[in-house]
């Protein structure tokens, strides 16, 4: 059954693509959301309209948890979920800037099954099932081997040294726009690591950890455990991803001694 979804998935998500790319560069309408959770456009509901009807009518089953969709307790009790982001990156896409995704994912008993990551302006696609490779374009892709100064993806705040009660490590900071292309680009092995300490959207992460796990990096929340998606509240407290032993020297440093 993964391989099956993750082929909807893919299907999916290149209807996605063909809808963002009408409004990129076009002026969507855009309104703010409130509590400062940031823009939201036309393309980004056209999108999210598309992908219901289009998943839901293919598992009818499946629990629904959409960045764009009011959220319903109804979701708790199925067996098989989507979790998506229509437009990851919204913010950029409004900017006429290619770094943003379609993120799609089926999570099974809390654990991503099958995940997707489609990049339509970079034809970029990313994706993996639970008991596969990972791929980038079909072809198989691994995270990068640990280096004595990683480059790692994060913001500057998040390396305030009131974090890091084992020190702050030695690193190279970098920043990519989307919390699920940077997952994916630690995965191809771009980047060493990505961090955040902020708690995490699951729609933002759940397909992107999927990939970057079976490319062999470690993916944890900020305390170092294993995520679980479908909470009643969807967030997880901040994400790694990392190689072993990166992520591991990582934890170390932002656990109190």
């Amino acid at each position: 059954m993964p391989e099956a979804d993750l082929a909807l998935l893919i299907a999916a998500a290149k209807i996605a693509g063909k809808i963002a790319l009408s409004h990129w560069k076009a002026s969507p309408q855009v309104w703010e959301k409130p509590e400062g959770q940031g823009p939201v456009s036309a393309a980004d509901l056209e999108v999210n309209e598309a992908l219901a009807g289009f998943l839901q009518a293919a598992r009818p089953a499946y629990g629904w948890l959409s960045e764009e969709t009011p959220d319903s307790v109804a979701r708790l009790s199925t067996q098989a979920q989507f979790i998506l982001d229509p437009i990851d990156g919204t913010r950029s896409f409004l900017q006429g800037d290619s770094a943003f995704s379609h993120a799609l994912a089926v999570v099974q008993n809390g654990q991503v099954t099958a995940g997707v990551v489609y990049l339509p302006a970079m034809d970029k696609l990313y994706a993996a099932t639970a008991q596969g490779a990972a791929t980038l374009n079909g072809v198989d892709i691994r995270a990068s081997a640990p280096k004595a100064e990683p480059r790692v993806l994060t913001s500057k705040s998040t390396l305030a040294p009131d974090h890091w009660p084992g020190g702050v490590p030695v690193l190279h900071r970098h920043f990519r726009a989307g919390m699920a292309w940077r997952l994916c680009l630690v995965a191809e092995g771009a980047f060493d690591a990505m961090l955040t300490l902020r708690p995490s959207w699951e729609w933002d992460i759940a397909a992107g950890a999927l990939i970057a796990q079976r490319a062999g990096a470690r993916v944890s929340d900020r305390h170092g455990q294993d995520l679980r998606f479908t909470a009643a509240d969807p967030r997880s407290a901040g994400v790694i991803a990392a190689s072993p032993d990166l992520h591991a020297d990582l934890i170390a440093r932002l656990t109190p001694q």
